[in-house]
């Protein structure tokens, strides 16, 4: 395993540049009473330097996460009698908006915040999203999306179709994947990391390997041959939210050009540098999400990007 040390660094920006430039970043989340999550990974995608932000959700809470992030655009998706994201056809109306081909392809996908969980069959049906996704664009997957993959492949099912994708699981939502406990996540976290890695199926036709961004005091980093533990990030951090804000990072990372690996890698720093830079504006105790995300251009300034 190679330990990694130096930190990636972004693309120049040409003077004559314009947003298309920096990445187009799609988001798919949200249900009712969880409209914050996506609205708060659109708000980090930007910060972090993304050209264009793009929220895809449940359509009765569009209104509402529009107002939450004013820089990125919103789509609005189809919606069971739950008023989650009805997952069967969300496909099709993600294509009829151009965000998977053409002029407005997405150059990154993160999918996950705030979606909430179905019963089995939905989380089937949107593990198969994600396997169409993955050929759109790198795909970074994040809260329940993590736990659909759970729900969807129990025990030592292999999980088949999905490539260059960026997995950001808490010590929890690991626990869940490898049907084991926190506890045991916990007391060796590379260990876990290379578990869920090996739960992936490869064949000869896979595009790329995936990345495990193991969240948690020092986030682990790994594609199973590269590793990095991450060492920016406080207490003040553990807080709902900020994990959402990471997924918005990365994607925007990605976006802006660099692979998958080196996004997870440059995002995790971002993310802990920002949550340190707001901790110490404003004390551990009591910062919230919105903290962090703010601060993200002085942590990418900081690190010299």
């Amino acid at each position: 395993m190679k330990r990694i040390s130096r930190l990636p660094t972004l693309p120049h920006r040409r003077r004559d540049a314009h947003k298309g430039d920096f990445g187009r970043v799609l988001i798919v989340g949200g249900s009712t009473g969880m409209i914050g999550a996506p609205a708060l990974a659109a708000n980090a995608a930007l910060r972090a330097g993304a050209g264009l932000v793009t929220v895809a959700c449940p359509a009765p809470i569009q209104p509402f996460v529009a107002t939450l992030c004013p820089c990125a655009t919103t789509v609005p998706l189809p919606f069971d009698r739950y008023e989650r994201l009805d997952v069967k056809a969300a496909l099709a109306h993600l294509w009829h908006h151009g965000l998977l081909e053409g002029d407005r392809r997405s150059n990154a996908i993160a999918i996950g915040p705030g979606l909430s969980l179905g019963d089995e069959r939905w989380c089937r049906a949107l593990v198969k999203l994600m396997q169409s996704l993955c050929g759109a664009a790198p795909l970074v997957i994040d809260a329940d999306a993590l736990n659909a993959l759970a729900l969807a492949h129990p025990g030592g099912v292999k999980i088949d179709g999905l490539h260059d994708c960026i997995l950001t699981p808490h010590p929890g939502e690991c626990a869940r994947l490898l049907q084991t406990t926190t506890k045991r996540i916990q007391s060796d976290r590379a260990a876990a990391a290379d578990s869920l890695l090996r739960r992936f199926k490869r064949t000869p036709s896979t595009a790329g390997r995936n990345v495990i961004v193991l969240k948690g005091a020092d986030t682990l980093i790994t594609d199973g041959e590269r590793s990095r533990i991450n060492r920016t990030g406080n207490p003040g951090m553990a807080t709902g939210g900020t994990g959402d804000a990471l997924t918005g990072v990365i994607a925007s990372l990605i976006g802006q050009g660099l692979p998958p690996f080196d996004a997870a890698v440059l995002g995790a720093h971002l993310h802990g540098r920002a949550g340190d830079l707001a901790a110490n504006a404003k004390g551990q105790h009591g910062l919230i999400a919105t903290d962090l995300v703010e601060f993200v251009p002085a942590a990418l300034k900081a690190a010299g990007r």
